[in-house]
């Protein structure tokens, strides 16, 4: 079964945050046991851009579509045999200690 783990991070991460050989590291846990599908790290929030249509007019704003503490700093996919599998990995993203994982299974279309 496929399931997102989505990666909020804190808007002013703590001075000890990951650093990035932890990322590649735990990425490269999840390439060795099969179980990473996909995965990227997204760009900073104020880069963002939310679309909406209303009233039939397209309309955008700059920046995220709520504003919060966290924010969606990027994503994995990954495939295993169920949602304990996805709460393990999850539980050993970098960030877990100071911000937080979203896990969301993959709809089958």
């Amino acid at each position: 079964m496929q399931y997102m783990l989505l990666i909020y991070q804190p808007a002013q991460p703590p001075a000890d945050a990951a650093g990035p050989e932890a990322w590649m590291q735990y990425t490269a846990t999840i390439q060795q046991d099969g179980s990473m599908q996909a995965g990227d790290a997204l760009a900073d929030v104020d880069e963002a851009t939310t679309v909406r249509r209303r009233d039939g007019q397209t309309l955008t704003t700059d920046g995220p579509f709520a504003d919060t503490k966290e924010w969606l700093a990027g994503y994995y996919v990954i495939d295993v045999p169920d949602l304990d599998a996805a709460i393990e990995r999850a539980s050993r993203v970098p960030n877990v200690g100071y911000g937080s994982i979203e896990i969301r299974p993959v709809r089958e279309m």
